[in-house]
């Protein structure tokens, strides 16, 4: 038995084509999810909205202190564990979830794979940098998504025969639910949005959105984006960050604010768009699967491979690096390389699974 543990949306999305391979192959498996960022009454809608089977275990965990929440996660993962003795889990990414669900089952002598090991920012001030560390370190089976990432695992003493480079399950994720979206949700249309004629924005980093200084920035690079090209500059935007927004008290006429939106219908929109500004790792990785140019609101980024393609160009939280940033990003086209596979990192990850029950 396979056991696939999950909490966030990112997760979700990136661990759909894994699950879809489990239920092709018919395979003994079940999905836990931590519910870290939101309930899974609240993510439900995402399930449903990518076709993927309802979790069997939710634990709820909700938010809290870095400590608390990796104990809560670490106690209800042991538990279903206990119950269900699997013959090893998957995990995805670099958050509490995944540190703490590896944790769990490595206590219990039940192998651990990571997917998406050998992600480094160099930067440990990012709790998800200590996460990913300590999840490598524990891991079985380390699905490395580039060459770039198993040079990064080797260069920390793991051994080559843990580690498994599959590429990204994002490519498949993109290409799976692009498909999916295609057929359920018309959000240009909605929107009154042309192909190409605006800008995509997601901000929601803690050390972005929780400093004043930096937020002001951002804020004053996307209005400078906005009235150089004259494009609209459509931002979804949690309620968390629209109340810092509104307390910083200025001008913000020139942005489209809106609610933040299904997966499908951001996946449409960021396909679609002139570029895209983010601070997120995931996001970096889309838009160079999708041939769109992006923008870092970031210093630093444990995706340099979209670097190295020039999908993708870091201009932190400073104004005028924003808007030279996009000013750079938009002169690109997209025949880069995609770096991160050909969309089967989820049907090789299974394949090394299944070998795996075995031995």
């Amino acid at each position: 038995m396979i056991g696939i543990i999950l909490g966030t949306r990112p997760e979700i999305i990136k661990m759909s084509p894994v699950i879809r391979e489990c239920e092709r192959r018919g395979l003994d498996y079940f999905i836990l999810h931590t519910g870290q960022h939101y309930s899974y009454e609240m993510d439900r809608l995402f399930f449903e909205e990518l076709e993927l089977p309802d979790p069997d275990y939710n634990l709820d965990v909700g938010s809290g202190s870095q400590a608390g929440q990796t104990a809560k996660i670490m106690t209800g993962v042991e538990d279903v564990l206990v119950k269900e003795a699997p013959d090893l889990i998957l995990v995805q990414g670099d958050t509490n979830t995944v540190m703490a669900g590896a944790l769990a089952a490595s206590k219990l002598h039940v192998r651990v794979g990571h997917i998406e090991a050998g992600l480094r920012s160099f930067n440990r001030l990012m709790p998800e940098e200590i996460n990913r560390i300590l999840t490598d370190h524990m891991s079985d089976y380390l699905f490395a998504p580039t060459e770039n990432a198993r040079k990064n695992l080797l260069a920390e003493g793991i051994a080559d025969r843990k580690i498994c480079v599959t590429g990204n399950t994002v490519v498949d994720a993109v290409y799976q639910n692009l498909d999916i979206s295609r057929k359920k949700v018309s959000i240009l249309k909605d929107l009154d949005l042309k192909s190409r004629e605006y800008f995509l924005v997601t901000a929601h980093r803690q050390e972005n959105v929780d400093n004043r200084a930096r937020l002001k920035e951002i804020l004053r690079g996307l209005l400078g984006v906005q009235k150089e090209f004259a494009l609209p500059v459509v931002f979804p935007v949690h309620p968390r960050t629209e109340k810092r927004i509104k307390e910083l008290g200025i001008g913000i006429d020139g942005l489209n604010f809106t609610k933040p939106f299904g997966f499908l219908e951001f996946l449409q929109l960021e396909s679609q768009a002139k570029a895209v500004l983010t601070d997120s790792g995931g996001v970096q990785e889309e838009t160079c699967v999708l041939g769109v140019p992006c923008a870092t609101m970031r210093y630093d980024t444990e995706r340099p491979e979209t670097l190295n393609v020039g999908s993708n160009v870091l201009v932190g939280a400073d104004s005028r690096k924003i808007l030279e940033g996009v000013r750079f990003a938009v002169t690109r086209k997209p025949g880069w390389e995609n770096p991160y596979g050909d969309g089967i990192a989820g049907k090789m990850i299974v394949m090394v699974c299944v070998a795996a029950q075995s031995q």
